[in-house]
């Protein structure tokens, strides 16, 4: 099978549906009829005992249709009765899973007779029963009138709940459907006829005959009921406008009533409210799938709606109210349960959670919420199961009886017919139950995946953020999409752990009936048979020798060998049910422990009134507070965020003032907002918020942006307001940004905000913040990203201006802000140090002295400044020329998949390997078949021997390569009629056969193994040639892509799409070649042994061709639509958790879990499409073997009256024939699977070779230590973002030179960071050159000239790992070097009290303070032996002070070094030696800073006022 051993979820299709199905049209032995000939024309005589015993009729005729001149009784009631009264019951019972209409609209008179008379004629049929009983055969045999009673009984049984349920649906205001209207009348004619013979036989009211008379009194009140019916039937209804109306507000109700899905009127809803005929072979459909066809798939909203029990709001309803009464015995007085929690999600509040509702959640687990949800649902379908488990061992049975009868010249041609029509029944019946219940079972593993995907989701908005810090971002996002996967495979998987065994158990109960207790060395050779194979077929045949004396004994060598040859589909297939059981098992138990963690308890957490009076705003008494549960802290490896604790003995914050919150890096400001919010474990003491259902106006200090335009982003799920949003705009200095967006704003933003700078981040998350209105605003220094002008204008227009009469608590490093503070705070490790007027706080915290030169302060700014503002720089302006989105949907490829992939798969599994691959299975074929010819040639040769012509081998002889390697050729027994002796020669023959059959079978074994060996190689070697090209690409990708793309694709390429070509791929390509090949083999010995079955095969060859055409195209775009909508549900997912907290306090729990439910929605519409367009196309395949194997029942028929051909090859040929549909069917579904599949290749190989790429070129080799000055020079530098977009640095030129310190200033936006990627060649210049030591950096190899440089970014980044490996990714430093940069960062005591070195920073460095994490990149730069140091605003979130001190240490360390410093606080880079005034992407002002601060009119002196001011 190669490397696809696992089962996986595979865009609604698992491997165990794959290898089912393979294995089924593979030639399921139970329906092809290959090995069951072995039961004897006794067993019809069986059939005609029974049948006799029932009807007390004589064995020569047990079904007489006519006696003594009236219709047989008997007859009557098996044929007129009771099958009509089945046909009833089936038909009514498609109809029970109708969904209510909820319109509310009663139902009309006429549904009351029915349903009234329906009940009565059930109860009347039970009742009839009493008297049949007592009467003893007075009528009829007791056990045919119990059998017709019951029938019916259950039948009208099923119909009357049928029409409850319909008159509540759609169908209410109408008759119903009229096919079961007509199906009641069809057992009138018996009713008739029962009268006319109680009318003949004169015993309707005879007192000699009470039984019979009462007998007839029930029949008479059957017949007034079946009367009452028709007329409620034909009552008048609504007319046909009424019904167009209320259809059409039942279908808005539908689709519109539940929350957030609107649904245009032209979209129609898959499957409800259709007919039987139409549910059975999805006629339904037939529009869409015609749709695919004309190429007009092209969107998700081009897919039919979901049916109303599988949309994804009821779903979860009916999971989270499970979920409810689950958790109500484990609740004392408990309204709610761990998934909801009344004041995030919005709701009234009303509930009463206790304090340990987190102990309560533990009793709760997920698998009995699914249990009772989905759990009757999903064991009924087991019933299906079982039933068309059943009828795939008629059709074996049936066979036997038509072989015989054609082996036979005794029996009549009527029987003939007989046996031809039962196996059609039984394979039509078992084809229809086998599709409906993969079909259902479809729509239960959506429903399941619905609730496990929303019951993730809203746990993750619950549940507390100290908790959260267990699981990573990625681990999180596994548990929605492989662990789900698995769980939603399992509801396959445990059906058939079930049905196996019994296979297994009637198979060897079967071979128990042919050769008695012998059968368990059967049993026992299966076993061993699973791992080794043919070698054991070999044996067993030279062993057996002795035994081919004796006819009778090898026909029991041959039947237990075939049986055996039956153990195998169970015994093989369990494994992988068993894999995928425990798979579930340990994905199961992955969810319930996050499931169990403990949520946000808002009531518990917050005092509900304040001791203080109404003017408070927060209070807070004596509280402690921990990032850490009190019982993990001791257990628990050592983070920062776990041993920071904050004690708060005191605070209170009036309504309406500004109190600022000041302190060193990591001494708990911002640990202190989020103990305001709840994020924070409280230990102890009283915390009090006003207006808490409100929540907060949240700016976190690094800012959360939404993938989605800048409106959207300020909005944040508001009304759109326009005054207000003018106001909020102009207030957080975004005006001039949004006018030079090429969008405004209505601009996209890349994922996180990758397209803005960081003061614009900070902006528009402020700008969210103000709009959303809130009554208390938390700003954890939103000023640290901007430079001194816009943070002068964000605190008087903002901080000051719109937001002056709201309660906010400020926290910054930017002190000369802090002047018009109400109060500051001054906060040192966890506890507030000192509370004061900012007169008496500020000298504690600041490092330098103000400007007193008030008289050049500016109150506004000049006119003049104003036009000069330049346009906003960074990547906001990359914006695609397509509607100004950055990230275009993501691209969905049409039509069939090209050439090119197919190729590109070729190609990397190496031509050589995969054209021996392709030999090794024509060997392998070409083995097999010949052996089967040599079997059957074998056999009719000793039939003719012994003079026994008939003997047929009937079947697929034992090719015993394929009792692992494949079901086709299951050997049949071999039925004797004669017991003459074989010759005496015959021992002789056996051994010449013997041979011959052993070397054929082992040279297959020989072949076999290798094709299994080389599929293995060629298909590992191709998934790792693909994912190492796909690698390669994403690695050297520029900057722009990952700007436009969003994670979430990326890694969808990685995951899914990998996943496909390691895994999914290789298991169907290897059972499609499998198929083809053994089609090839099959249509070679049909056609030399049963020459005309080709006029049946023709006309279906072209028919297959074009329902598969129909149907791939079709599938295609429904795969492709599935996997472009699965993104979104990732990168929403993924954003959610990086915006947990501004989410939850600002109250949007409630819209962020609908939007999950519209993507998820979305993304079922595609899946549930994609699967029924599948058994859409089974069922029509189904049909077309139907009729296939009707035909060859036919040809048999004919066969036998003219006596034609060689028993052996017609055997031979009719065995294979039986088995060529499934396999037709099989090659559709796996060719059409293995290009769905590709669709996976064409998605990497269109990453492989469209990602544009950095340039790889190395033009000069340059020595080890350059540069080994650090001599920086800008020659007329033009760059720009992207083609078509204002260049961001427009003739830049200046010169750095060696060891000089440089401070660059600006405005946000000015193209300071620019020079940075410049300099990195994180995009490419126009025009200009750089040079690094005379030497052109554009000449210099990418990995090289990086790796010269050092740099601090803007955004701290950090990997997940420890303190050591983030410091020194190379291992090559001294824990002595390691502490000592520490220290010189102010960093030594923070990591001795996490743990030291080792310490884990966790995921991206989360368990660090923002400032800790920039002090941890500075430590990493320091480290290194660069000559050139950039350093981007790298201590925006540090203390004045520390700031101070670690400007000597870069001044110290860097002594000999050239330093870039990009700054917006301008003091520390006062000492530098030059700074670079940037504006509007060109240089300026370029001077020593004392010199631009006295130069009047300078930009530099303006930005140092306004940073004053």
């Amino acid at each position: 099978m190669g490397p696809g051993i696992l089962l996986c979820r595979l865009d609604g299709v698992t491997h165990w549906q794959m290898l089912h199905t393979a294995l089924r049209n593979h030639g399921n032995c139970f329906e092809d009829g290959n090995a069951l000939r072995s039961l004897t024309f006794g067993s019809q005589q069986r059939m005609e005992n029974i049948l006799a015993g029932l009807c007390g009729t004589s064995p020569e005729d047990p079904l007489p249709v006519w006696v003594h001149g009236s219709v047989g009784h008997c007859f009557n009631q098996l044929t007129l009765n009771v099958i009509p009264h089945v046909l009833l019951a089936v038909v009514s019972a498609c109809f029970l899973g109708t969904p209510r209409s909820g319109s509310g609209a009663p139902c009309r008179p006429g549904w009351g007779c029915r349903i009234a008379a329906s009940f009565v004629l059930a109860g009347l049929f039970l009742a009839d029963t009493v008297p049949a009983t007592i009467s003893q055969q007075e009528l009829g045999p007791v056990y045919l009138e119990v059998l017709a009673n019951g029938t019916a009984a259950l039948a009208w049984l099923t119909h009357s709940l049928a029409l409850l349920i319909l008159c509540r649906s759609i169908h209410g205001s109408t008759r119903g459907p009229v096919v079961l209207a007509l199906l009641t009348l069809l057992p009138l004619p018996s009713f008739i006829i029962t009268l006319v013979w109680y009318y003949q036989s004169r015993t309707a009211w005879s007192p000699a005959h009470p039984a019979a008379s009462s007998r007839f009194a029930i029949l008479c009140l059957q017949l007034a009921s079946l009367l009452v019916y028709v007329i409620g039937y034909l009552l008048p209804t609504t007319g046909r406008q009424d019904f167009l109306s209320i259809n059409r507000s039942w279908q808005q109700e539908q689709l519109i009533s539940e929350p957030g899905i609107p649904v245009p009127d032209q979209q129609r809803v898959a499957e409800d409210g259709e007919s039987w005929l139409s549910r059975f072979f999805y006629v339904w459909m037939n529009p869409l799938m015609k749709r695919g066809y004309q190429w007009k798939l092209n969107q998700p909203q081009d897919v039919y709606v979901l049916p109303h029990q599988l949309q994804a709001a009821r779903v979860c309803d009916r999971f989270y109210s499970c979920w409810q009464k689950k958790a109500a015995p484990h609740q004392v007085e408990a309204e709610t349960v761990s998934l909801t929690s009344p004041i995030i999600a919005g709701n009234d509040g009303s509930s009463n959670a206790p304090d340990d509702s987190h102990h309560a959640q533990e009793a709760v687990r997920l698998f009995s919420v699914l249990h009772a949800a989905f759990g009757l649902r999903f064991y009924s379908l087991g019933l299906l199961k079982l039933a068309s488990g059943l009828l795939g061992f008629s059709g074996p049975l049936l066979l036997n009886l038509l072989v015989n009868f054609m082996e036979s010249r005794q029996e009549p041609l009527s029987h003939g017919v007989l046996y031809a029509l039962g196996l059609f029944a039984g394979s039509f019946l078992g084809a229809l139950l086998r599709n409906q219940f993969s079909y259902e079972v479809n729509k239960l593993m959506l429903m399941v995946r619905a609730a496990i995907i929303s019951a993730i989701y809203r746990k993750a908005l619950r549940v507390g953020s100290t908790s959260l810090t267990l699981f990573t971002v990625g681990e999180i996002v596994n548990f929605m999409s492989t662990d789900t996967g698995r769980l939603v495979n399992f509801c396959l998987s445990f059906h058939e752990v079930w049905s196996l065994p019994v296979q297994f158990s009637v198979t060897l109960y079967l071979l128990y009936q042919q050769v008695g207790v012998a059968f368990l060395t059967g049993l026992a050779l299966a076993l061993l048979l699973v791992p080794i194979n043919k070698v054991i077929a070999n044996r067993i045949m030279m062993n057996n020798k002795g035994m081919l004396k004796h006819k009778d004994m090898r026909v029991k060598v041959f039947t237990a060998l075939a049986l055996v040859g039956m153990l195998i589909l169970p015994l093989n297939s369990f494994p992988w049910v068993l894999n995928g059981t425990l798979e579930a098992k340990v994905s199961l138990d992955r969810i319930q422990r996050f499931l169990e963690l403990v949520d946000q308890d808002l009531e518990a957490y917050y005092a509900l009134d304040s001791p203080s009076g109404t003017a408070t705003a927060v209070e807070m008494r004596c509280a402690a507070f921990s990032w850490a549960p009190v019982e993990e802290e001791s257990t628990r490896e050592p983070l920062s965020t776990g041993t920071l604790q904050l004690h708060i003995e005191n605070l209170s914050v009036r309504k309406g003032m500004l109190l600022g919150v000041v302190g060193k890096v990591g001494a708990g400001k911002s640990s202190l907002l989020a103990a305001i919010t709840g994020e924070l474990i409280k230990q102890g003491g009283r915390v009090y918020v006003c207006d808490l259902e409100q929540g907060f106006g949240l700016a976190t200090q690094e800012p959360w942006i939404q993938f989605t335009t800048v409106r959207e982003n300020i909005l944040f799920g508001r009304e759109y307001d326009a005054r207000l949003y003018e106001e909020v705009v102009e207030a957080c200095a975004l005006s001039e940004d949004l006018n030079t967006l090429p969008a405004g704003d209505q601009t996209e933003v890349g994922e996180n905000g990758v397209t803005l700078s960081g003061g614009q981040k900070a902006r528009i998350a402020l700008a969210r913040a103000v709009y959303q209105d809130k009554e208390i605003y938390l700003l954890d220094d939103p000023l640290a990203a901007v430079d001194a002008d816009v943070a002068n204008h964000l605190m008087w227009k903002c901080i000051l201006g719109v937001l002056k009469h709201k309660t906010r608590i400020l926290c910054t490093h930017r002190t000369e802000f802090l002047e018009k503070a109400d109060a500051l705070l001054l906060i040192d490790n966890g506890r507030i140090v000192k509370t004061g007027t900012p007169a008496d706080i500020l000298p504690l915290v600041e490092a330098f002295p103000k400007f007193k030169d008030t008289d050049k302060r500016q109150k506004d700014k000049a006119p003049e400044e104003q036009s000069q503002e330049e346009t906003v720089e960074t990547k906001a302006e990359e914006s695609t020329q397509n509607n100004h989105l950055i990230h275009k949907e993501e691209e969905k490829k049409e039509g069939a998949v090209a050439f090119q992939v197919y190729k590109a798969y070729w190609l990397a599994v190496g031509s050589c390997l995969a054209l021996s691959i392709l030999f090794s299975l024509l060997l392998m074929q070409a083995s097999r078949n010949i052996s089967d010819w040599w079997l059957s040639h074998w056999i009719s040769s000793i039939s003719q021997t012994a003079n026994t012509s008939v003997m047929v081998c009937s079947a697929s002889p034992p090719s015993p390569e394929l009792l692992l390697f494949s079901i086709v050729g299951l050997v049949s027994p071999i039925q004797a009629l004669d017991t003459t002796s074989v010759p005496s020669n015959g021992s002789l023959d056996v051994n010449f056969y013997l041979i011959v059959y052993g070397s054929i079978a082992g040279a297959n074994s020989l072949f076999t193994i290798l094709r299994a060996f080389l599929f293995a190689f060629g298909t590992i070697r191709a998934a790792t040639v693909i994912h190492n090209r796909l690698l390669q690409r994403a690695l050297k990708a520029t900057v722009t892509f990952f700007d436009t793309t969003p994670t979430g694709r990326i890694l969808n390429r990685f995951s899914s799409d990998l996943y496909c070509v390691d895994d999914s791929l290789p298991f169907i390509l290897n059972i499609f070649l499998a198929n083809m090949y053994g089609l090839l083999g099959m249509l070679v010995i049909i056609t030399y042994g049963l020459p005309w079955i080709g006029l049946v095969l023709l006309p279906l060859a072209a028919l297959y061709f074009s329902i598969q055409r129909y149907y791939r195209r079709t599938s295609r775009e429904l795969k492709r639509l599935y996997s472009v909508t699965l993104s979104p549900i990732y990168t929403h997912f993924s954003e959610t958790l990086s915006g947990l907290s501004s989410i939850r306090a600002m109250r949007a729990t409630q819209r962020f879990e609908l939007e999950n439910q519209l993507r998820l929605e979305e993304n079922q519409r595609c899946l549930f499409a994609s699967n029924t367009a599948m058994q859409w196309l089974d069922i029509r395949l189904q049909m077309i073997g139907v009729a296939v194997v009707t035909a060859i029942a036919g040809i048999a028929i004919i066969q036998h009256q003219k006596q034609l051909g060689n028993p052996g090859l017609v055997g031979l040929a009719l065995s294979y024939a039986l088995s060529v549909t499934n396999l037709l069917s099989g090659l559709i579904s796996s060719f059409t699977l293995t290009e769905t599949m590709m669709v996976s290749v064409e998605r990497t190989e269109e990453y492989t070779t469209d990602i544009p790429m950095e340039p790889q070129d190395k033009l000069v080799q340059v020595a080890a230590d350059w540069p080994s000055q650090g001599l920086v020079e800008f020659q007329q530098v033009v760059l720009a973002y992207r083609a078509g977009l204002p260049n961001a640095l427009d003739g830049v030129s200046f010169t750095v030179y060696p060891g000089e310190k440089v401070g660059i200033v600006g405005r946000t936006g000015s193209g300071k960071s620019t020079l940075f990627l410049a300099l990195f060649r994180m995009l490419e210049p126009k025009s200009g050159r750089i040079l690094l030591d005379g030497v052109d950096s554009q000449l210099v190899g990418l990995e090289e000239l990086r790796s010269r440089l050092a740099i601090i970014p803007q955004d701290p980044f950090l990997f997940s790992g420890s303190i050591r490996e983030n410091l020194d990714p190379q291992g090559k430093r001294t824990d002595a070097e390691l502490h000592e940069v520490l220290e010189q960062c102010h960093l030594r005591d923070a990591i001795t009290q996490m743990g030291g070195l080792d310490s884990e920073v966790g995921e991206r460095g989360k368990s660090l303070s923002v400032g800790q994490r920039q002090l941890v990149c500075l430590a990493r730069a320091l480290l290194t032996q660069a000559k050139v140091l950039c350093i981007d605003e790298a201590t925006a979130s540090v203390d004045q002070k520390t700031d101070q001190l670690l400007q000597q240490t870069i001044r110290q360390r860097f002594a000999d070094k050239t330093v870039l410093t990009i700054a917006h606080r301008l003091n520390t880079i006062m000492d530098s030696d030059r700074v670079l005034v940037m504006q509007a992407g060109r240089v300026a002002e370029l001077d020593s800073p004392t010199r631009l601060s006295k130069k009047d009119g300078s930009l530099f002196q303006r930005l140092l006022h306004s940073g004053q001011q």
